[in-house]
Formats: structure tokens, sequence, C-alpha cells
């Protein structure tokens, strides 16, 4: 398993060590002992999954402390972009976006600390993903940014306008106006 560390600080990407034969493949996605060799101490508490079909475009969504929560997405099935927008004011990086092309085939997981918004778009017919959270889901702390904030000049794989968006998603303010406790 190896660390490549982003141009944004605590944003990684995790790349495990895969085994291959004529059988298949095998590889640990989350080894405890083996993310804290490599400087990542967390305690995860609660397995995401979703299903979407191409086009679909989730978040940007956060929550805000005492509910912040780290994620640790990777996709099951398909290939999505994957997305995480600096929400922590004091960072020089305050404000910039990563995104990476997350799959089934490259096996890589990003890990999006607290205090970052995230959202994903799916540019293969169907994808399967899944993220590990280090907090709950507590509704009364949820916020998000627009996908499509001029500001953040996202490119999502696809064209934003003919994304499927939730109706909660599409009515999300701009980085300017978001709620951002961080």
């Amino acid at each position: 398993m190896k660390i490549e560390n982003t141009f944004i600080q605590d944003l990684v990407v995790i790349e495990p060590t895969v085994f291959e034969d004529e059988r298949g493949y095998f590889f640990e996605c989350y080894s405890k002992t083996k993310f804290e060799k490599l400087g990542i101490d967390i305690d995860f508490v609660q397995d995401n999954q979703s299903f979407s079909r191409k086009g679909t475009l989730r978040g940007l969504h956060y929550q805000n402390p005492p509910f912040a929560q780290t994620k640790l997405i990777r996709v099951l099935e398909g290939e999505i972009i994957d997305v995480a927008v600096d929400l922590r004011k004091d960072s020089p990086t305050y404000g910039k976006s990563f995104s990476i092309l997350l799959s089934a085939e490259n096996k890589k997981q990003l890990l999006v600390p607290q205090g970052f918004a995230h959202g994903f778009s799916v540019i293969s017919e169907t994808a399967t993903v899944i993220y590990k959270c280090d907090q709950f889901y507590n509704k009364g702390f949820e916020g998000g940014i627009k996908f499509d904030d001029p500001s953040l000049n996202i490119d999502w794989g696809m064209n934003p306008e003919d994304a499927i968006v939730s109706d909660k998603d599409q009515i999300l303010p701009f980085i300017e106006n978001c709620n951002s406790l961080f």
C-alpha cells in the first residue's frame, strides 16, 4: 500500500498493493495497522454505499463540526470523477479543488479529511461507490456547495447542464455563501 500526496495538504490518494494470478486478484482496501504506518490514524465508524447511473452528479457535500467527516472513497464497479474542495479557511488552498478518476479497475482510493466538501460524477454506464466515515451522519450539520460554482471551475468529465442532480443539490449555495464552519 502506498500513499500519494496531492497539492492540497492532508488530501491523499491511496493505492493498494494488488496480488494477481490466474484466479483473479486480492488486495487489502483497508488495514488500520497499515494505515497507521502510513501516518493515517482514523477511527472509521460507518460505511456508506451508493449506486448511480451514467451522468449522475452527487455533491458537493460536507458536515460541519462537531459532526465533520473524514471519508475514504473507493469504487467497487464503474468509474467516477471524484472531487474534494478545501473549505478550511486558514488553509493556503482554501477554495481549491482536486479531482481524480477512481475506478474498479485502478482500485485507487481518495482520503478526504474533515474540512472538505466532496462529490463525484459517474462517467461509466453505472458505478457503485463505497466510502468509510469517521463520524456518523447528522442532518442538522450538513452543508454543501453547488456543483457548478464558477469560482471552482470543476471539470466533472461531462457537461454539467446534462448532469442528473438531486433537487437538494441543485439549490446549494456557491462557496462564497456556504455555511462552512471550518
